[in-house]
């Protein structure tokens, strides 16, 4: 009977303060660790995906002939038609991303910062380092006038029609 006594809960030892805090310490190391591994597994997973094409399609090419200026908002650019050909101007100032607004000279201006361009997107003024970017154009086999928004051209660059 005396064994039976001794094996009861009451007459165990009690957990102690000490014993309770390093059990915890060490769960909480363990989750933290697991929660810390999940997020490094998921870092290579892009959250919000790119658009699935740079690639626009304007309209028929023949709606683009002999027309000076073609401004499409949405897509913050603008086409233009001179004697050697088409050419696309981005929109976008390359200070800080603001949309940039023509002014009545044909030249450009950025309403949030104050950076100038002239008429062929050459920073004249403010804090834009370097000129508006002249987008590549091509036409698609069904005719189309497609402007390229991630790539660059050369500022001589035309699309002769």
């Amino acid at each position: 009977m005396n064994a039976d006594l001794q094996e009861s809960p009451r007459f165990q030892k009690p957990v102690e303060r000490r014993d309770f805090l390093g059990l915890a310490a060490l769960w909480s190391a363990g989750v933290s660790f697991f929660v810390a591994l999940l997020g490094t597994l998921r870092l290579p997973m892009p959250s919000v995906f790119p658009e699935s094409s740079s690639q626009v399609k304007l309209g028929p090419l023949e709606k683009f002939k002999g027309v000076k200026m073609t401004a499409f908002p949405e897509l913050r650019l603008w086409v233009f038609s001179d004697e050697k050909g088409l050419f696309a101007l981005s929109a976008v100032c390359t200070h800080l991303g603001c949309v940039v607004g023509m002014e009545e000279d044909g030249g450009f201006y950025c309403p949030c910062h104050g950076s100038r361009f002239d008429a062929a997107g050459k920073n004249i003024a403010g804090p834009a380092p370097r000129p508006l970017p002249y987008l590549k154009l091509f036409v698609s086999p069904d005719g189309q006038l497609v402007v390229d928004r991630k790539k660059e051209v050369n500022r001589k660059v035309r699309l002769t029609v």
